[in-house]
């Protein structure tokens, strides 16, 4: 039979064997052992390393048997747990939502974030800040890219163009400034004409016009072109905070301090529509883009689906009174969502229409699942109040801006 092992071995577990006979007493099968294996001069001494070799290899021996046997039914248990745990579903790219914790982290802005915004075209985020800058991003590493100076007090918003060749802003200087996204950013017109901080702007989806509201209560319509007032709609008793375009730009939508929200038609400049019943300040007002139309209407019950659906049918507000509320263009309160505990301050849709994204200064994000009315998911964002948030339209990022002076990328998945 051949051994397994070496002779090294061998003689170890010879001498360790002999050291266990010799100290039991076993005197014959001692001196049998020792002739056997060549071992003669063998005597027996404590002091070697084989003395007590044999009885301590064999209870760690029984030792490790226990122990594996032990693992061994742990392992089986928590294969059963494994077997039997709830897997979440791989949501489609559809449903995809913001998670935590957040991708990047980007700091730098000296005061509040007033305003974030995606790029239509390039991987930038433009932000603008109370310390009188805008600062823009690579939100795929989360690198800081250069500042724009120019405005001297607090940047309260921009927006890109449609195409992305352009940043507007505007400020509590009283002015817009245009910057030219491909020649250095350089600023190319600096817009007067409001009397007061300007709070609001953004450009109509055609891309010619710039639409402005501020604190002197109106709502103006500029040439992108040529830089020129060319209406100013007047209607809000209070300070205009924000004005948003519909999807088809045939429309704008308000918010107030006056605690109303209200429709304008563009090409008269009236005031079609005045929404009641918030009992604070909107901060902001924005539509509801037609993907997201089917969903409103099963929440409310509405089964009269229209064939081909205008745009700017539906609107969404929100307030210092800590709700959303959904609302149809002829006025009528269709819905009110509660769950903020603080002002709400930043609306978006998600892509696909199913949900609604909600920025607050209770420092949370809130995903509304539309067609239960259902807040399905808060991120607890940042340390501070959350000013402002936005969707990236061309990969699954969502970017926060906060009063803690930091902006936050939340990969969705």
């Amino acid at each position: 039979m051949t051994s397994i092992l070496s002779d090294r071995q061998k003689d170890e577990l010879h001498k360790a064997i002999l050291d266990y006979l010799s100290a039991s007493g076993f005197t014959e099968s001692f001196n049998t052992l020792k002739s056997e294996t060549h071992n003669e001069d063998f005597t027996s001494d404590p002091k070697q390393k084989y003395a007590g070799l044999l009885e301590k290899k064999w209870t760690s021996v029984i030792r490790l048997q226990k122990k594996i046997m032990e693992l061994e039914t742990k392992s089986a248990q928590m294969q059963e747990e494994i077997n039997n745990a709830p897997i979440r579903k791989q949501t489609s790219s559809v449903d995809w939502i913001p998670r935590a914790p957040e991708k990047q982290s980007m700091t730098g802005h000296r005061s509040p974030i007033t305003r974030v915004v995606f790029h239509p075209v390039y991987q930038i985020l433009a932000s603008s800040s109370e310390d009188s800058t805008i600062k823009l991003w690579d939100y795929e590493t989360g690198e800081f890219e250069r500042t724009l100076k120019g405005h001297t007090k607090s940047v309260q918003d921009v927006a890109f163009d449609p195409k992305g060749n352009h940043l507007v802003s505007c400020s509590a200087d009283l002015t817009i400034k245009v910057w030219d996204v491909n020649n250095d950013y350089k600023c190319i017109k600096t817009l007067f004409g409001h009397d007061h901080s300007v709070s609001s702007v953004d450009y109509l989806p055609s891309g010619d016009t710039i639409i402005s509201s501020s604190r002197d209560k109106t709502i103006k319509l500029w040439d992108a072109a040529s830089g020129y007032c060319i209406r100013t709609l007047s209607g809000h008793l209070d300070w205009v905070r924000s004005v948003v375009p519909s999807e088809d730009g045939r429309f704008l939508v308000t918010a107030s301090n006056d605690q109303t929200a209200r429709l304008w038609d563009i090409q008269t400049g009236e005031s079609k529509m005045e929404f009641r019943g918030h009992e604070h300040v909107l901060e902001c007002a924005i539509f509801a883009p037609i993907n997201s139309y089917q969903y409103i209407q099963e929440l409310i019950g509405d089964e009269n689906k229209s064939k081909d659906p205008l745009a700017g049918q539906y609107v969404v507000t929100g307030s210092r009174d800590k709700t959303i509320k959904i609302w149809n263009t002829n006025g009528q309160l269709l819905h009110t969502l509660v769950g903020h505990d603080n002002w709400v301050r930043g609306l978006v849709f998600h892509p696909s229409g199913k949900y609604l994204l909600s920025a607050s200064d209770d420092k949370t994000i809130k995903i509304w699942d539309l067609k239960t009315g259902r807040c399905s998911k808060t991120l607890e964002a940042h340390s501070h109040f959350v000013t402002c948030i936005a969707y990236c339209h061309t990969s699954p990022v969502v970017a926060t801006g906060s009063v803690d002076q930091t902006i936050k990328l939340w990969q969705c998945r």
